[in-house]
């Protein structure tokens, strides 16, 4: 890490102390994501260097999928009975979601290509690269894809938290250090998940190693409540710290649009989390979450801090993942040859 990335580093982390410490006296619920979270985002919308390096990034996401895949328990096999239907359900959310949040992105000019790739809610990286080869605009796509994110983070715990109480906060429970040997795998893991090409590798990677082994009742690791709020901080800041550059007005009128897509988003895929609930017996908060047009990362993080049956959840979110990653490159051939008028990207110079 060279000294400019230290000193990001080290602003971001300031930055996200001080949202927390802000959000913690006031009481919001999940105090040390949220508050990292909209403290980085002010700091980096104004211009400043915020900055949390990605393979710092990772090894917390690592941590996070540790912690997850620990919530697997010899129980679960009890309920996968049960996941075709949610599945079916959720794919057809999905589909339903995209087009409506597609229709307001046109209404706001995006192009057919940018309008698609930014409303696909999840597999951001893949949405980016398949929407810019496709002739879109990739800031137009990252940027929507990135808001929409924040602002499903943003919303989701107050929502839950006024819906249920602050119970749904987590901290009735006192957690404790269990099991921290596991964390030693973390370096062999997450390496080891890049050359199986998993989606997500370093969150899906050691959090099917943990999986195996709380399944079958060998180990599982839980975080104290500082080692919670100490990932919290560090994601939360990641999460933030990705828009600098952006003038003020440009950043209004895409936030403005990402609010609109969001809710429209949200709105869609509530109905089909309430089918969910209806027909599954499944709760509203878990059903919503697992459905919510969120990346896997960050829904997870939510599912394991706000204690939302992170399983189910998890497994939901990388579906539609799967499903996306799937799906786009025939889509992206089919907008293509839908709209042949759409920007090319200008072909690499021979060498």
């Amino acid at each position: 890490m060279n000294h400019t990335t230290a000193w990001a580093l080290g602003r971001a982390l300031a930055v996200g102390a001080v949202g927390g410490v802000i959000f913690q006296m006031t009481g919001m619920p999940l105090a040390w994501m949220l508050g990292p979270l909209v403290a980085n985002l002010i700091a980096s919308a104004r211009g400043h260097d915020v900055r949390v390096p990605e393979p710092l990034r990772e090894v917390f996401l690592g941590v996070l999928g540790m912690v997850l895949g620990s919530q697997v328990t010899p129980r679960l096999a009890e309920r996968v009975l049960d996941w075709p239907l949610s599945a079916a359900l959720l794919l057809l959310g999905v589909a339903v979601s995209t087009s409506a949040a597609v229709a307001w992105y046109r209404r706001c000019g995006f192009d057919p290509v940018s309008a698609w790739f930014a409303s696909a809610p999840g597999a951001m990286t893949a949405m980016i690269m398949l929407g810019d080869r496709c002739g879109g605009e990739p800031q137009r796509i990252a940027i929507a894809q990135s808001l929409r994110i924040v602002l499903v983070v943003l919303i989701l715990p107050p929502l839950f938290w006024a819906y249920e109480g602050e119970a749904t906060d987590g901290e009735a429970v006192m957690r404790t250090l269990q099991d921290p040997w596991l964390l030693l795998a973390l370096p062999l893991l997450m390496p080891l998940g890049r050359l199986l090409k998993l989606p997500s590798p370093t969150l899906l990677a050691p959090l099917a190693f943990t999986a195996l082994l709380s399944g079958f009742d060998i180990a599982s690791l839980q975080l104290p409540d500082w080692g919670m709020n100490l990932m919290l901080w560090v994601l939360g800041s990641a999460i933030g710290s990705r828009f600098k550059g952006l003038s003020r007005g440009r950043f209004g009128k895409y936030l403005f649009q990402a609010v609109v897509a969001t809710l429209v988003a949200l709105g869609v895929l509530a109905v089909f989390a309430e089918l969910i609930h209806q027909l599954l017996g499944v709760p509203r908060d878990v059903a919503l979450l697992a459905l919510a047009p969120g990346g896997i990362g960050e829904m997870a993080i939510l599912a394991v801090a706000l204690e939302i049956d992170p399983i189910f959840v998890a497994f939901h979110h990388l579906l539609r993942m799967i499903a996306l990653m799937l799906f786009a490159p025939f889509w992206a051939r089919y907008l293509q040859r839908r709209y042949p008028d759409i920007r090319r990207p200008e072909p690499s110079p021979k060498r």
